[in-house]
């Protein structure tokens, strides 16, 4: 691949569904060097052309190096599943509040640091589609943690400045994200393969991005003058609902599905049946008690007009072709 430029980048988080898509993406526009955190396995990020630090968020001598003399840090990294507050408050929070310092001791210069939050940070909103001066008023744990994290980088502490104040940051609120890799939406698709999938009645409106066009969102968030100190949600081309989703998936399989529609009572039962099978099982089902809190609660859409005045953020893939793909890879990939 001839390079177009000589940037550098370092990801968190490359080894992940987001992640291995911005990954992907930045060796794309063309990136000199793209270092990625990884602790264990590459998984996908296999066979591309990457620099490969080995590590994790807790060690400061790893990070210095790792962002030594790059020119974008971005910071996806982080759990949308834990078993308490003390272990999302250590993936979401102190871990991003490590890898600031490591940064600002390291390589304070640096151009641009995006800093991955979510939709989910703003909980209960007063407007169907939140836009960012919706206050922080998350209603799961998850939320709560990325609420933190966006508070904490704000906030001095014991230093003369807030991580916000001292490096170029620039942080990024993602809705629910789908595409190749992902696990959290594939089982909605698999209730639609089977012919019949249960939606939640009277559920809100619905952005859902798809990890490609997040992913070029993000780079132009990083290399733009306008986002620097901003947050921005960046979401699909408009507002979904399930029965959208369903509409797009069955003309992907080719074949119909029966929606079947689910009171919103019985959601908060099946979470919480679901938590209790991951108590005795020692796992974290992607539907517990809150998670059922927010589809019940809390905002699931949001504006992105913010990112497009600033940057010119605009999603290129359409819901049925974003689907279309995503449902091809799983097949491809015995998923489906």
């Amino acid at each position: 691949m001839e390079n177009r430029n000589s940037k550098i980048a370092f990801v968190t988080g490359g080894t992940g569904f987001i992640g291995s898509h911005l990954v992907e993406a930045l060796l794309a526009q063309g990136y000199e060097e793209v270092r990625c955190l990884v602790r264990s396995k590459q998984k996908w990020l296999e066979g591309l052309e990457i620099e490969e630090i080995r590590g994790d968020l807790s060690e400061p001598e790893v990070l210095w190096e790792a962002v030594s003399g790059v020119d974008y840090v971005y910071h996806i990294a982080g759990v949308t599943r834990a078993k308490d507050d003390a272990a999302f408050d250590r993936a979401n929070v102190n871990a991003t509040l490590n890898l600031l310092g490591a940064i600002r001791h390291a390589n304070p210069g640096v151009e641009r640091v995006v800093v991955t939050s979510s939709l989910a940070a703003v909980g209960r909103c007063e407007c169907r589609i939140a836009d960012e001066s919706a206050p922080l008023r998350p209603v799961s744990r998850y939320g709560k943690s990325k609420a933190k994290m966006e508070q904490a980088i704000s906030n001095p502490h014991e230093m003369q400045q807030s991580f916000m104040e001292a490096l170029p940051i620039t942080v990024v609120r993602p809705p629910a994200v789908y595409g190749p890799r992902d696990r959290d939406i594939l089982t909605f698709f698999q209730s639609v393969n089977r012919r019949v999938c249960p939606i939640v009645s009277g559920g809100g409106p619905l952005s859902l991005v798809y990890a490609e066009d997040l992913a070029r969102g993000m780079i132009r968030a990083a290399e733009s003058d306008e986002a620097e100190g901003e947050t921005y949600f960046l979401g699909s081309e408009r507002a979904y609902d399930w029965h959208d989703v369903k509409d797009a998936a069955t003309d992907a399989l080719g074949h119909g599905a029966l929606a079947v529609p689910v009171p919103p009572v019985l959601v908060s039962a099946a979470g919480a049946a679901s938590e209790a099978w991951g108590a005795l099982t020692g796992t974290y089902p992607p539907l517990n008690r809150e998670k059922a809190r927010e589809i019940r609660h809390a905002a699931t859409a949001c504006s992105s007009e913010k990112a497009e005045r600033d940057f010119g953020y605009a999603p290129q893939t359409s819901l049925e072709d974003g689907v279309a793909e995503t449902i091809r890879w799983y097949r491809e990939h015995g998923w489906l």
